[in-house]
């Protein structure tokens, strides 16, 4: 069983097409798991074996790939590059104490290498720059471009060898030596460092020395004092260098040439902490109240977090976990404190891809996999009955792009409802609901992508094919002026009649929600019938005037009328209160009133005049624009809901991918007449 000391947990988080994918190919080639290294093209690689990801040749869901190496158990968790599966990188991310950031050689720092950057903020990081095979890849510029966006702890432990434009190896620079490769990319040798490349490998190995120094203040002291570092010295002050996060090791490299692969695992597995050489989780011992620690030690009591849930239509729910403390057997009976219930778990799994090996035990740090439990859910704890404690949940975006989705086949409305819970169950960024006012079924994601990917898992797992469309935006309408009005409802047809006689006065007033008054005199009409007109009144409110929304801010006070002894009822009265609505409300000014709403919007300072501009033209009204740091700003305004229906896909393209935003309608205003006049024409149709 593999110990906790010899566990590293790595996040590999990158731009979309950066090579991640390829890159796990590799390293479990290099590791001789795999005879052949897949590609995403042909859709036989390991980590991407999702139907959704064969088909898009895109990574869709975080898949866990372990390799043994060197005697430690790296436990990768590739996540998608793409934007609209943000859940899936926080996912990976919430269980993983380093990050590899992958980056392409050609295209450099991007959106992307930014995301992946805040996502790992607190953790310890590499960078690996892939495709440097590439005739257009340029490896100084990409070191130059990590070095502005993040700082000085970016520290180049390798610099690529090229003949013209052909990568042959790299200078290795903690040994100052140039490991130079076969054409196949199988076997190396080390030697001198060619003469044209020792300037810069002397460059390189001044900035690693500077970041080595940085590591305490005896090194910081020999270093200026001019004395040599031993590579022992090197090596431990990277290792707790690494761990602060104040050195991230830049490793160079491709996969198609398998050049910097091993490089790369070596680095992990020597340099990369363990599980247990972080700060201490903490969790509230739901018993007591209490925050407490969670150490990452086989004796501690056994603590597990659900970090992913994958619900499958035939197999079943498989939930992805990590070990946080203790050991984990089958057949264990732990306790789920969020839920108050016991939970027991059966077989336990490793999991490489798609392939489930059944274990006898994990250990505290590592990640594993276990079917069927009964309510844990994504986020949940389940731990020792006698240490009751659940960890902060995992804080994923909300979803800001809505579709409206109806079943291609009729009666298939059921169908949608039960594949869509079972969807939102195994990812927290997307929601789904009901819209009674629309009577629209509403999708909400992160994209586009995100969503027509939801779509298509309906379609897959669940045999519901779906149509997508705009939702209407929910107007609503409310009247400008005071009127007086008569309503009166009389009906003889033999026996008894229906008599109710009303005068009722409509005026603006702020709420939502009917007021209504009466103020009859003499009995005109009698107080039993008043609820009834109330009534009359509420139930035509559900359809305006104008183009059959619903009004709101209404006033209707009863002011007289007339009854029969015997042919008056509630229901002629509720019919005369309908009737006063009917031919009131066009003579009071009706409006259309429109949904409008905050818009918080976060953006690099390059691209708020071009966000600001975009806004305007949306009628958006900027409240302020509040600095966040040097380089980002929060754009506020005031923008109406139908303008900000396709913001999410507008925003990525007008600020390549590195804006984000948040939106929440606040209340309704008047439509100008432009809008309500289209409004009105389409309610026509």
């Amino acid at each position: 069983m593999i110990s906790t000391e010899k566990i590293r947990n790595v996040c590999i988080l990158a731009h979309s097409n950066a090579g991640k994918t390829s890159l796990c190919e590799a390293m479990l080639h290099k590791a001789e798991l795999i005879d052949r290294i897949g590609t995403t093209e042909d859709g036989n690689t390991v980590s991407d074996f999702d139907p959704e990801e064969i088909k898009r040749k895109i990574s869709v869901n975080t898949s866990v790939i372990p390799i043994e190496w060197n005697g430690a158990k790296i436990n990768l968790l590739d996540t998608p590059g793409t934007a609209d599966f943000v859940g899936e990188q926080l996912e990976g991310a919430s269980v993983c104490g380093s990050a590899l950031i992958v980056v392409s050689g050609k295209s450099g720092v991007s959106a992307g290498t930014e995301r992946a950057w805040n996502i790992a903020a607190k953790k310890s990081k590499i960078v690996f720059v892939n495709k440097l095979d590439d005739m257009k890849a340029d490896y100084a510029k990409v070191v130059e471009q990590l070095n502005d966006a993040f700082g000085k702890s970016i520290a180049p432990f390798t610099f690529p060898i090229k003949e013209g434009d052909k990568l042959t190896g790299f200078v290795d620079v903690i040994k100052m030596r140039a490991k130079m490769f076969s054409p196949d990319g199988d076997t190396h040798r080390y030697e001198e460092i060619p003469d044209a490349f020792k300037d810069i490998a002397a460059r390189s190995r001044d900035l690693l020395l500077e970041a080595v120094a940085e590591v305490s203040d005896e090194l910081m002291e020999k270093y200026f004092g001019g004395e040599e570092f031993t590579e022992d010295e090197i090596k431990a002050a990277l290792r707790v260098g690494i761990k602060d996060g104040t050195v991230v090791p830049v490793i160079c490299g491709s996969v198609n040439a398998k050049i910097g692969i091993t490089h790369l695992l070596n680095t992990i597995a020597d340099y990369m902490p363990s599980p247990n050489e972080f700060i201490h989780t903490e969790g509230e011992n739901k018993k007591t109240g209490d925050i407490v620690e969670i150490n990452c030690d086989v004796s501690e009591p056994t603590v597990v977090h659900v970090f992913k849930t994958v619900v499958d239509n035939y197999v079943g729910k498989l939930s992805y976990f990590k070990v946080l403390s203790g050991s984990l057997k089958p057949d264990s009976m732990l306790v789920n404190p969020a839920k108050g219930k016991e939970e027991k778990v059966a077989k336990i799994y490793v999991v490489r891809g798609k392939k489930q090996t059944e274990v006898s035990q994990l250990n505290a740090g590592d990640i594993g996999a276990t079917a069927k439990l009964a309510v844990t859910e994504t986020g949940d704890t389940l731990c020792d009955p006698a240490f009751p404690v659940a960890i902060g949940a995992i804080s994923f975006p909300k979803p800001v792009l809505s579709m409206a989705i109806e079943p291609k086949a009729k009666g298939d409305e059921e169908k949608i409802s039960a594949g869509l819970s079972k969807l939102a169950s195994e990812d927290r960024t997307f929601s789904y609901m009901r819209n009674h006012e629309t009577h629209e079924s509403i999708i909400s994601g992160v994209g586009e992508q995100h969503i027509n990917v939801i779509c298509s898992k309906l379609e897959g797992k669940f045999g519901v094919s779906v149509n997508l469309k705009e939702p209407k935006t929910p107007y609503r309408e409310a009247i400008k002026s005071k009127v007086k009005v008569e309503g009166k409802h009389k009906k003889q047809s033999g026996g008894h009649g229906q008599y109710g006689h009303v005068w009722i006065e409509f005026e603006p007033v702020e709420s939502e929600e009917l007021v209504f008054e009466e103020k009859v005199v003499g009995g005109a009409v009698p107080k039993n019938f008043f609820p009834a007109v109330e009534k009359g009144i509420k139930d035509a409110m559900k359809e305006g005037v104008l183009a059959g929304y619903p009004v709101v801010n209404l006033k209707a006070t009863l002011l007289d009328g007339s009854y029969h002894s015997v042919d008056s009822s509630e229901m002629a009265f509720k019919t005369a209160a309908s009737i006063a609505y009917k031919e009131g409300l066009p003579k009071a000014k009706p409006v259309i009133l429109e949904p409008v709403g905050n818009a918080k919007v976060l953006v690099p300072n390059a691209y708020t005049g071009d966000v600001v501009g975009d806004l305007n033209k949306r009628r958006g009204r900027i409240l302020g624009m509040n600095p966040i740091d040097n380089n980002t700003t929060e754009i506020e305004a005031i923008v109406p809901a139908s303008e900000m229906k396709k913001y999410a896909t507008d925003l990525r393209a007008l600020t390549n991918g590195r804006g984000s935003f948040d939106y929440e309608i606040t209340n309704y205003e008047e439509a100008p007449q432009m809008i309500a006049d289209k409004v009105i024409a389409e309610a026509k149709k």
